[in-house]
């Protein structure tokens, strides 16, 4: 059986950090702040909408206040959905990587923990979702990544048989070491700390390599 290799999303398969940060920049400057750096918060992108909107309200005169944060988290979200992919693009080789994989008979699967509706809409508008048999985000279930549960339930539904994770983070690698498959990260993403740093089995810096990696590690 041809291995299930899963995706993370955000930071591995798409740059969304240019939408993600421009709604958070559109709260700010509605709420009288500046805006901040993209360069600045990039890194967060992968720790949701409360991490992001309370550091970028430390970095432009003060603490969020916690009783506005839900329904500035709302605004946001309301946001973001209607630019979700106003400037976010597949990363550098992305596309032509996935469609030699699809064609060499691999199954691949999404798993993100960008919530289920966002990944649906964002998915279709940058014409990522043809190549994946399987796509499973935040909300699908009670549980998230790291949880190997859902790791299990992407590759169940694409027929079962072996897996592997890729991802840019430490949540990636603590999903595939619940689940027991490999990893491979890619260093591009929006960690904070060096992919090289997080026990991933291999690191890239070109989704390029992933094919290579792949066969090397199932």
């Amino acid at each position: 059986m041809s291995p299930a290799l899963i995706f993370d999303l955000d930071g591995t398969l798409v740059d969304t950090a240019p939408d993600l940060l421009g709604a958070l920049n559109a709260i700010l400057i509605r709420e009288g702040r500046p805006p901040v750096d993209h360069a600045d918060l990039r890194h967060l992108v992968g720790f949701g909408a409360r991490t992001m909107m309370g550091e970028a309200f430390r970095r432009t005169g003060g603490e969020v206040d916690p009783v506005r944060l839900p329904s500035l988290v709302d605004d946001y979200i309301a946001h973001y959905r209607k630019h979700v992919a106003v400037a976010s693009r597949p990363f550098p080789g992305v596309e032509d990587t996935l469609a030699g994989l699809k064609a060499g008979g691999a199954r691949l699967g999404v798993l993100t923990n960008k919530p289920q509706e966002l990944t649906d809409l964002l998915l279709p508008k940058i014409h990522l979702d043809g190549y994946f048999a399987a796509i499973h985000g935040a909300g699908r279930y009670s549980y998230n990544k790291p949880d190997a549960r859902v790791f299990h339930h992407v590759v169940e539904e694409l027929g079962g048989g072996p897996g592997l994770m890729v991802g840019d983070s430490a949540t990636d690698v603590a999903t595939a070491r619940a689940a027991n498959v490999p990893v491979i990260l890619v260093s591009y993403g929006y960690t904070p700390e060096p992919a090289s740093t997080l026990g991933a089995d291999a690191v890239t810096d070109d989704f390029r390599e992933i094919p290579e990696l792949a066969a090397r590690l199932l």
